[in-house]
């Protein structure tokens, strides 16, 4: 389910959840509604508040970290990506075929990772490129270099390709996201039986139709916050690939 129809469906429960509060209202006993009722009810309420509060501050914290790891992840991935086709470079005209490698490997990457069809998923499994990889590998391999600085560029060149592979996957493994369907499932209900609460000590105006519409909007974009942080490669907070383009630009001159 999309984030969209996520925040959708809170606003609903959340609006319906405070109806149901202020038909109760109109429909239970006075001595329902004394000053009693009303202070243990709001203590409950209190509670649930509480817990939503620190529940939505985690999630929104988890998924902020987990947009900033990967944005940072993916800035080192393309310095890294310069900083190989530079060794090549210097390595000398012996490369150049693992040089147009490099380049086809990165611009294939950037359209699965940020395909030109927004409605298409990004693909961040590293198995998609294991062929360019290992092909890569071994040119780096078969190189015969005849002088120190040959060797040492040679070196790095491999200990850079099996530092990018690492990070590959370690990014694929962090976009298994930190939002489970029983925890929103929870959260959404706590949050519907707050608003019943909001409701139950109501009278049905405008004033009151609006604040309630305010509150569950509010709630709302705290949550499709929380899922885009949580998908860097899609919707409207995606990771840019400005870093990415800027790397082939610079491997491709």
């Amino acid at each position: 389910m999309s984030a969209f129809a996520v925040a959708f469906v809170i606003v609903v429960c959340c609006c319906t959840s405070a109806a149901i509060g202020i038909v109760l209202h109109s429909r239970l006993p006075d001595d329902h509604l004394d000053s009693d009722s009303k202070d243990v009810v709001k203590l409950v309420m209190g509670v649930i508040a509480t817990m939503v509060a620190l529940v939505l501050g985690l999630l929104i914290a988890s998924a902020k970290s987990t947009y900033d790891v990967q944005a940072a992840e993916m800035q080192k991935l393309a310095a890294d990506i310069v900083q190989l086709d530079r060794i090549l470079m210097v390595y000398g005209p012996e490369t150049r075929d693992a040089r147009t490698l490099l380049r086809q490997t990165v611009a294939a990457a950037l359209e699965r990772i940020w395909p030109a069809d927004e409605h298409q998923a990004a693909n961040l499994d590293p198995s998609a490129s294991r062929g360019d990889v290992i092909a890569f590998y071994g040119m780096l391999e078969n190189l015969a270099p005849t002088t120190d600085s040959q060797r040492r560029a040679q070196s790095a060149a491999l200990a850079l390709v099996a530092g990018l592979a690492q990070t590959r996957i370690l990014m694929f493994e962090q976009t298994a996201g930190s939002v489970s369907l029983p925890l929103l499932v929870v959260l959404i209900s706590w949050i519907s039986v707050l608003f019943v609460g909001f409701g139950l000590f109501a009278r049905a105006h405008i004033t009151i139709a609006v604040t309630i519409l305010v509150g569950a909007l509010s709630v709302a974009s705290a949550v499709f916050l929380i899922l885009e942080l949580n998908e860097p490669y899609q919707g409207f907070l995606r990771i840019p690939d400005t870093s990415v383009q800027a790397a082939l630009e610079q491997i491709a001159k």
